[in-house]
């Protein structure tokens, strides 16, 4: 599995912008009562079972804050753990350590639930079909929710509206399918060419043309394997709209060879953490 490689400047950055949020180094009042000099020992422990994400910057946050902090990893990312399992090891001042503590357990809350929940799809469908994310994620935290989803096992749609034409629904509303294939096909970019298509109707309209992906967008499973059976020959092919846990196995069993789901990203449960001292 190929994950994304994140910067230690751009995880630096993501962290002080984080810490910047919470006042640092003048907001944490209560902190302010604390004995500076005591030094003390905290566990990082998982309470649930999840899919481990984040920690780079959840050491940084520590270490932004006190260059004198040890932060001992216990798992990697990407790795899976059982309830109470013992994460990292902090050691450093009390004061330090409090001050950091939630901006930590926040990018290990977030990164890690939408590992688990990709992990739980990628699970279901088995190897013969991937798991996609889309460009449904929060502003400015793409690249580390789409990192979030590879170490879940996921696979990356999309970055950005350049990497590859994705022609929707609302494309085809301003303008014709067909035309909208032959402009794509014509500019000779090398980008891949998706197609979007809400019925069998829709398919057989751009059957011949050249692209690269179909994409069944909201069509039940019996259409959806009726259009893989027309299209497989000739097209990749996609699904999408509302799939879930529930879900996605029966629409995988249509033989698509992805399946793109945006719940990865925008609803994923945060995965519970706790520091204890």
């Amino acid at each position: 599995m190929k994950q994304i490689k994140l910067s230690e400047n751009f995880i630096k950055d993501r962290v002080k912008l984080a810490l910047t949020e919470d006042l640092y180094p003048y907001g944490d009042i209560t902190t302010d009562l604390l004995n500076e000099d005591r030094v003390i020992k905290a566990k990082l422990i998982s309470n649930q079972k999840a899919v481990i994400g984040g920690l780079p910057f959840a050491k940084h946050a520590f270490i932004q804050v006190d260059k004198k902090i040890k932060f001992i990893i216990h798992k990697r990312d990407g790795s899976l753990v059982k309830k109470n399992s013992l994460v990292a090891t902090i050691k450093g001042r009390a004061s330090s350590i409090l001050i950091a503590e939630r901006v930590a357990l926040n990018f290990l809350s977030h990164i890690s639930g939408i590992a688990t929940k990709t992990s739980q799809f990628v699970k279901i469908v088995g190897k013969k079909c991937k798991i996609c994310c889309t460009r449904k994620t929060i502003p400015n935290y793409r690249v580390i929710q789409k990192y979030a989803v590879k170490l879940g096992g996921g696979t990356n749609h999309r970055f950005n509206l350049s990497d590859e034409f994705l022609i929707k629904d609302n494309h085809i509303a301003s303008s014709d399918i067909r035309r909208l294939v032959s402009l794509a096909a014509g500019k000779k970019t090398g980008k891949k060419i998706t197609v979007e298509v809400e019925s069998l109707k829709q398919l057989k309209e751009i059957m011949g043309l050249k692209f690269h992906t179909v994409l069944f967008d909201n069509m039940n499973v019996k259409n959806i394997k009726a259009g893989v059976k027309i299209a497989k020959k000739y097209y990749r092919t996609e699904a999408s709209g509302n799939i879930n846990l529930k879900t996605v196995k029966l629409v995988a069993a249509t033989g698509v060879d992805r399946i793109s789901i945006g719940s990865i990203t925008h609803s994923a449960p945060a995965i519970d953490f706790k520091l204890e001292i």
